[in-house]
C-alpha cells in the first residue's frame, strides 16, 4: 500500500525517525520543518496522508489543521506532546482524523499509517452502492458527497466513513468498538472517546438542533444509530 506522504515536523531526529520507518514500509516521504511550508507542499504535491506535529514554527500545526481541511478531505494524523483529553478532542475538531501522544513507537506510528490509508483507499475502491440514501441523508460513497434534506455537507476523512458505517446498515446500533473496528481498523490504538468526538462533530454538520438529533441517535448504553424511520425511540 505505497503512498505519497507528507511529514511534517520541525524536530530533525524524530522526523528522521519517521521518515526511515515510513519508508521502510514502502512509502514516499517528503518531510517539512514549519507549517508554512507544510501548507505550501500539501497544496502543491496533493499528499496521500499527512502526519503533522502540532508544535510546529511559523504555523501551529492546528491552524494548519484547520487550514487543509478547508481545502482537502486528505487524512491527517496529528502528533502532539499534549496528552490531555481537551487537546485531543480539539484537533479532531479541527478535522484530524488521528492523533498520537509523544513519546510513540514508531512500529505504532505505522500501522496507524496503514489503517488510515486503508480506511481511505477502501471507501473509494468498495465496490458497493456508491449512493446510499437513509430518509433526508444521502452519502455519495464515489463522490464523497453528503446531502441532508438536499442540503451539502462537507465532512472530514472520519467523519465520512463513521456515517457511511452507520448508512450502510440504517436502524442497527453499532457499539463504539465496532465503529473502531471498522473505521480506523483492528490494528488501532483509538479511545472509544475519540468516536464521540468524531459523533458530536457529525451531529454539528447533520443535525437541525444537535441536542436533539433526529438523524444519528444514541442508544444508550449499546452506541450508535442512523434513525431509518422505523427505529424504535431511544
Amino acid at each position: 500500500m505505497s503512498a505519497r506522504i507528507l511529514v511534517a515536523e520541525d524536530d530533525e531526529k524524530q522526523s528522521r525517525l519517521v521518515r526511515i520507518y515510513l519508508e521502510r514500509d514502502g512509502h514516499a516521504v517528503h518531510v517539512v520543518a514549519d507549517g508554512r511550508a507544510a501548507l505550501e507542499r500539501a497544496r502543491s504535491a496533493q499528499p496521500d496522508l499527512i502526519v503533522l506535529d502540532v508544535m510546529l514554527p511559523l504555523v501551529d500545526g492546528l491552524d494548519v489543521c484547520r487550514i487543509l481541511r478547508t481545502e482537502s478531505d486528505v487524512p491527517i494524523l496529528l502528533l502532539t506532546a499534549r496528552a490531555t483529553e481537551e487537546d485531543m478532542l480539539l484537533g479532531l475538531d479541527l478535522g484530524a482524523d488521528d492523533y498520537l501522544t509523544k513519546p510513540y513507537s514508531p512500529r505504532e506510528l505505522t500501522a496507524r499509517v496503514r489503517a488510515l490509508l486503508r480506511r481511505s483507499r477502501g471507501s473509494a475502491g468498495a465496490a458497493q452502492a456508491a449512493v446510499l440514501r437513509v430518509g433526508e441523508v444521502e452519502v455519495d460513497t464515489a463522490r464523497f458527497e453528503v446531502r441532508v434534506a438536499g442540503r451539502p455537507v462537507a465532512l472530514t476523512a472520519k467523519e465520512f466513513a463513521i456515517l457511511e458505517t452507520l448508512a450502510r446498515e440504517p436502524g442497527r446500533v453499532f457499539t463504539r468498538q465496532q465503529i473502531i473496528e471498522r473505521v480506523f481498523g483492528f490494528d488501532s490504538d483509538v479511545l472509544e472517546r475519540t468516536v464521540d468526538a468524531h459523533v458530536m462533530n457529525l451531529r454539528r454538520k447533520l443535525e437541525a438542533d444537535p441536542r436533539r438529533p433526529r438523524h444519528l441517535e444514541t442508544v444508550y448504553g449499546r452506541g450508535y444509530r442512523l434513525a431509518d424511520g422505523a427505529s424504535p425511540p431511544s
